[in-house]
């Protein structure tokens, strides 16, 4: 599996947040890394995964993840450009009529590249559980990591049709939370700031576990990358005691 020090030289993928604003860019910078959601022009574009397809074995198959990148975080940033592009196309013409459904459109790509690029630094890991300041702050927050591990899975299987199980901080109050998330942009809070994410729409998990989402969410156990929300978790604290 990818190690951290060649999953940063080779891939530059892991931020603290969502969408990083110039000062946590630097932010994230000076931890030699950062989310890559766009290319050089630009555009939304999927970075390249972190490992091989078989990298996840046996917990998850090498196909399921090729499927996963390939047909489903692959489409999705082609649909967020084709958004972009749409609502570009009605600024210039002023027309406005399909507004409404190019921003619920942009919303959901979009939401689902985000949440995908981070999930792929989400189970990177070896499922090592978390130390140094993240588990201090974990400790705090919900009493011991077996606590929060708890409250992940369940809430990851209890995700109403497809969704994620996310673990996030908000800057606003210091505190770690944990969040369900319907579809890729339902039930967030402002502000959240991913730090590991668990990806339990379908296209994720079916192929091996069929429709025992348990299952899986319970496997995926072993592939949590702490390191890497660790990283995230620092970012965002230094963002917030600079600003």
């Amino acid at each position: 599996m990818t190690t951290r020090r060649d999953f940063i030289q080779n891939a530059g993928i892991a931020s603290a947040g969502v969408l990083l604003a110039s000062r946590d860019v630097l932010a994230a910078e000076a931890f030699g890394y950062v989310d890559k959601l766009t290319n050089a022009n630009g555009k939304y574009e999927a970075a390249p995964l972190p490992f091989a397809y078989d990298a996840l074995e046996p917990q998850i198959d090498a196909r399921t993840v090729e499927l996963h990148y390939n047909f489903h975080h692959k489409p999705a940033v082609t649909a967020a450009n084709k958004a972009e592009d749409a609502l570009a196309k009605s600024r210039e013409t002023n027309d406005f009529a399909l507004v409404k459904f190019y921003e619920k459109e942009l919303s959901y790509q979009l939401s689902s590249h985000i949440l995908h690029t981070i999930y792929w630094t989400s189970v990177s890991g070896k499922g090592a559980e978390p130390s140094g300041a993240l588990a201090k702050a974990i400790g705090r927050d919900f009493g011991s990591y077996s606590n929060l591990k708890a409250q992940l899975l369940a809430a990851s299987v209890a995700v109403e049709a497809s969704g994620w199980g996310i673990v996030g901080y908000l800057p606003a109050t210091d505190r770690i939370m944990i969040l369900q998330c319907e579809n890729h942009q339902k039930l967030t809070a402002w502000g959240i700031q991913p730090l590991l994410v668990l990806d339990v729409f379908e296209h994720a998990y079916y192929l091996k576990y069929q429709n025992k989402r348990a299952d899986y969410v319970n496997q995926m156990t072993s592939l949590l990358n702490w390191e890497n929300a660790a990283m995230r978790l620092e970012t965002a604290q230094l963002s917030r005691r600079q600003s």
